[in-house]
């Protein structure tokens, strides 16, 4: 399997951050916030659940702005099966 050495930036896990701090953030907000900050400064990966769930958020019109910019990151961080 290969690794996938990329990880959350700062800025991406501020993001995360401020969306778990946030009543009004929906539960796939919540959920891609915490696995965006889970990947912050450590070797861990998204897993293809979450990369499912990011990549549904990213297809979602009515999505915000901070649910797409962390799946963005959450999917470009998924756990390769090659």
């Amino acid at each position: 399997m290969t690794v996938n050495t990329k990880h959350t930036s700062d800025r991406i896990a501020h993001l995360a951050a401020v969306v778990l701090g946030t009543r009004s953030a929906s539960h796939e907000e919540k959920e891609l916030a915490g696995s965006a900050l889970a990947q912050h400064h450590t070797t861990k990966q998204s897993s293809v659940a979450m990369g499912r769930l990011a990549a549904k958020v990213l297809d979602d019109r009515h999505a915000s702005e901070a649910a797409k910019e962390l799946a963005g990151s959450v999917l470009a961080q998924v756990r390769r099966l090659t």
